[in-house]
């Protein structure tokens, strides 16, 4: 394989994703968006990795952000032969360390045997592929998504998920994911998996929130936010995170008392409790 392979390469991905309607994007912005993805600096930690994939990759991703990871309530983590019984859902507030961290600790104690459920522009890195059941309910993917969802949560591996879909916002100060998508109850009810909850501490910068909130405002289809995210990544360095792991929740737990988003929203206030459990 060439090395182009293994790069982040703007691009392909446009091309990829634009088609012919790609030439038409002025190149002082593709060359503005290659700045605040950081590709330059990067692709010379990718290209350094080489072939490595999987939890390696994500440790060594771990040490190149410097993160200090400090976790808490690993009792609560089951047995490495258990993995295909759990569903790990966590909060979601900076969309690039907090995926890294998560995969890497779950990672190891599960002898590689996790799985993500992330955007489809995450398998555009060849560390982080095998890892992932690819997310694109745009393109022409989303119609074999329900079968990859359902061969992963059959599967003997862990799964982790981000249940809010997007990294958090603020609101009113407060920095909090919106409102859980169900599937991670259903899925979990349905292939008999317990549900473990996860709190990932941190944020990123006001800038982040302001250009999120104004997004919103102004009802745009397009997440803009969300190309801002390997740069905020790159502005958390250097940092210590708090993993809290919570007591798993029996998938039996999830019954018709209550809708699936109910439990979904039930199990995200569980979340940020942990948050405040932690604290004390």
């Amino acid at each position: 394989m060439s090395d182009h392979i293994y790069l982040i390469d703007l691009d392909k991905v446009i091309r990829d994703k634009m088609g012919e309607k790609a030439r038409f994007v002025p190149r002082f912005l593709i060359n503005y968006l290659k700045r605040i993805i950081h590709q330059d600096e990067l692709n010379v930690f990718l290209k350094d990795e080489g072939e490595k994939q999987g939890i390696p990759w994500l440790w060594d991703c771990v040490r190149f952000l410097d993160m200090n990871l400090n976790v808490v309530g690993r009792e609560n983590l089951p047995p490495a032969t258990e993995a295909g019984r759990y569903t790990f859902v966590s909060n979601h507030p900076l969309g690039g360390q907090d995926g890294v961290a998560l995969g890497a600790v779950l990672g190891e104690h599960f002898e590689g045997h996790v799985k993500y459920l992330v955007n489809d522009l995450l398998m555009n890195l060849h560390g982080l592929a095998p890892l992932c059941i690819p997310i694109n309910k745009t393109g022409l993917q989303s119609r074999n998504f329900p079968a990859m969802v359902e061969a992963g949560f059959h599967s003997d591996d862990a799964i982790i998920m981000f249940p809010a879909g997007l990294c958090s916002r603020k609101n009113k100060g407060v920095v909090r994911d919106l409102a859980w998508q169900k599937t991670f109850v259903t899925k979990s009810v349905e292939t008999h998996r317990e549900v473990i909850p996860i709190h990932f501490s941190g944020s990123n910068s006001e800038r982040f929130y302001r250009l999120a909130n104004i997004c919103k405002s102004l009802h745009l289809k397009v997440n803009i936010a969300m190309l801002y995210l390997v740069d905020e990544m790159m502005k958390n360095r250097h940092k210590t995170f708090t993993i809290t792991i919570g007591k798993p929740i029996p998938w039996q737990t999830f019954d018709k008392t209550r809708k699936p988003a109910e439990w979904a929203e039930y199990v995200q206030d569980i979340v940020y409790n942990l948050n405040k459990e932690a604290a004390f």
